[in-house]
């Protein structure tokens, strides 16, 4: 009986654990982690007689977790992946909405600032069509200035996730080590019987860590693993824990940088932050924000260049040349604030460095790392985005001198240099955010050209003055070239004064033709008899230009006019200030035209056209970060659906169990009670 009742015992015992078990199963169905747990039924060993051997009932062998290691590892590298596509697709679709936006974009602004010029030209004395010019020039400002402040919000939004991330970061990681040493340290173990839900734990504490940063997870000794990043470097030794940290870029101060705190050491790992959230953030920065910002910036430069130049050459409603519209592109200040040094430079740190805008038609968008080697003399320039040597050689001593690119030039003004030391190189980075308006007043707009020629005046040849003409020779109104000496950017000669050709006017003279029956012109300034321009040739079947358009040449003046027809002998032209043109609109219509001439990129797009790049370029990963944050959703799917069928609690499954097993319980309960019954009547029998 004894034998009966035992039997019916391991029964009951068996199945109550399968029935918590099974219980338990339903009440985790919606746990995050969890993972299905089974009852693993043997038979205990039989009693041996001499009809053979009886068995003696059942025990629990084993409560085991379903959980495929392969099937973990692939959700985990398909939550990483999944993290950083919505991470980097949520930034893009903020920056792409900011750049394409009709209230929040660029395109508005420029349009109307040229049509507003365009107007203007039109009725070049009206000062409310001055005003109009002015009020929407400023616009152009604020929304630079706006897009600037909007990047740099982006970019401390970036950082603050950057830092929060770490210390979520750190918070699992300590909690994965802490979990290896309660494992460990669990009772059974050494038999392999393992602690279940402390292993579920570690599991979904590294799948959250996996949604932060690609991780590599490999099993050791005593149920216990380790956690490393992609190239191997240790997160969690055992029950040893490293920790990450967030520091202001020793490269970059406007940008952070990850560090990893481990075995005493402090190592940089930026280029090792790959995947999840933090690596989606980083990827963001890299290939998207900073490009923006340097397009962005370069825009701003090429437009102030581009109207400076212009307006610079114009003459305003009082006479005087126009200067600058925007603010000047190479103030001492815009030119130092170019050039960063890095934090881990070696003392003097008192290089004196500057970079120069020489031609914003040239000049690219992008970042470059001036680095020194050797003995601090070397020096190397370095495209950081991608990697290759744009320049290199060797600073003379003293070290003054130019480092030239396209579009810039790096200034090495002075102070020390050692092997090691480096310089970040960021022409645009800054310029959207520093543009302004130099102009304020309607009387400043200098829609006139300063100069003008007219048929007629004196000659200094034959001390004659010709009102008319008697020749078909016919001259144009000019074209401005330059204002100022591109070596030391000084007024030229000719436009020192105020308000007047300081060597004017200029006369064009014609005599008779020489001997061979070639036509020579003479060209003097006001108040000489001796011409500065002598013996050229003049030839009547085609467009003659006079003065040059090179600063190197003597003969250059700021300015070019053209010639057609043939002038009689004693004929003069003469050029001169244009004096009360206030109704002159030649370099109004100049300044409108802007709009939709080809100054960016070689002389390939307008502004507008540059802009629409920048805002193409944005779009186009935004949509391909879509693309891919829609693949790794439907991978992540994937990688979940086959973990819940291996691991996940199907409730229909778990109820059809609870009812086996309560059937076997209660069965096992039976064979106690038929056995009670046969132990009853075997008792009463010897009554």
């Amino acid at each position: 009986m004894a034998g009966l009742i035992g039997i019916g015992l391991t029964g009951v015992l068996g199945h109550q654990a399968a029935l918590n078990t099974t219980a338990n199963n339903i009440t985790n169905a919606n746990t995050q982690g969890y993972s299905r747990q089974e009852v693993q039924f043997e038979t205990q060993e039989g009693q041996r007689t001499g009809a053979g051997t009886i068995g003696s009932g059942v025990f629990v062998s084993n409560i085991r977790r379903l959980a495929d290691e392969y099937i973990t590892q692939q959700l985990r590298e398909d939550t990483m992946l999944n993290s950083e596509q919505q991470t980097l697709n949520a930034e893009l679709s903020r920056l792409d909405n900011l750049l394409g936006g009709e209230n929040t974009g660029l395109n508005d602004a420029l349009n109307n600032f040229f049509a507003a010029m365009q107007n203007a030209a039109e009725d070049p004395t009206s000062l409310p069509q001055r005003q109009l010019v002015l009020s929407e020039g400023q616009q152009v400002v604020n929304r630079f200035q706006g897009l600037s402040e909007e990047l740099i919000q982006q970019r401390e939004s970036i950082k603050t996730q950057m830092q929060q991330g770490v210390k979520d970061a750190n918070s699992l990681i300590r909690s994965i080590a802490e979990l290896n040493l309660a494992i460990s340290e669990s009772p059974g173990v050494a038999q392999g019987k393992m602690p279940l839900e402390l292993m579920d734990q570690r599991d979904e504490k590294l799948r959250q860590l996996s949604e932060l940063v690609s991780i590599k997870v490999a099993e050791t000794e005593g149920s216990q693993i380790n956690v490393s990043l992609a190239n191997g470097l240790s997160l969690v030794t055992g029950n040893n824990s490293a920790q990450f940290s967030t520091r202001t870029s020793a490269e970059d101060p406007s940008r952070l940088e990850f560090t990893l705190e481990t075995g005493g050491r402090t190592l940089l790992v930026d280029d090792q932050i790959k995947g999840g959230k933090l690596g989606g953030l980083r990827r963001f920065d890299q290939e998207a924000l900073k490009p923006a910002f340097d397009e962005l910036g370069r825009l701003a430069i090429a437009l102030s260049a581009s109207i400076n130049h212009q307006h610079e050459i114009g003459m305003d409603l009082e006479g005087d040349l126009g200067g600058n519209f925007f603010t000047d592109i190479n103030t001492e200040a815009a030119e130092r604030s170019r050039v960063v040094a890095n934090a881990n430079n070696a003392e003097p740190k008192n290089a004196q460095l500057a970079v120069e805008i020489t031609d914003s038609t040239e000049l690219p968008a992008g970042t470059w790392s001036l680095q020194f080697t050797g003995d601090g003399r070397n020096f190397e320039l370095i495209n950081t985005e991608s990697g290759e040597t744009v320049r290199q050689g060797r600073l003379p001593n003293p070290v003054q001198s130019e480092i030239s690119m396209p579009g810039f030039n790096i200034r090495v003004e002075g102070g020390d240099f050692n092997a090691g030391d480096k310089y970040l190189i960021q022409p645009s980075r800054n310029a959207a955010e520093n543009i302004g308006m130099n102009i304020r007043r309607e009387e400043d707009l200098a829609f006139a050209s300063p100069i003008r020629a007219r048929e007629g005046g004196y000659n200094p040849a034959t001390t004659e003055t010709r009102e008319n003409n008697l020749g078909t020779g016919e001259i144009n109104q000019g074209t401005m070239l330059n204002v100022r000496n591109p070596n030391n950017n000084a007024l030229l000669d000719g436009f020192r004064n105020s308000g007047e050709l300081a060597n004017g006017p200029l006369r064009i003279t014609f005599g008779d033709k020489t001997a061979s029956g070639t036509l020579e012109y003479e060209i003097y300034e006001d108040g000489n008899p001796t011409p500065i321009i002598s013996g050229n040739d003049y030839d009547p079947q085609k467009i003659n230009t006079f003065f040059s358009d090179s600063t190197l040449d003597p003969e250059y003046q700021g300015f070019q006019f053209e010639m057609t027809g043939e002038p009689a002998n004693g004929d003069v032209f003469t050029i001169e200030y244009n004096d009360n043109g206030i109704s002159d609109n030649r370099n109004a219509e100049l300044l409108a035209s802007l709009g939709t001439r080809n100054t960016m990129n070689g002389g390939t797009q307008n502004f507008t056209e540059g802009y629409a790049g920048l805002v193409e370029d944005i779009g186009v990963k935004t949509r391909q970060s879509q693309l891919d944050k829609e693949a790794s959703s439907t991978l992540l799917e994937q990688s979940n659906n086959q973990r819940e069928s291996v691991s996940g609690v199907n409730l229909d499954e778990e109820a059809g169990k609870l009812i086996q097993y309560q059937a076997a319980y209660n069965a096992s309960s039976k064979v106690m009670s038929v056995a009670q019954d046969l132990f009853t009547t075997l008792l009463q029998s010897f009554r």
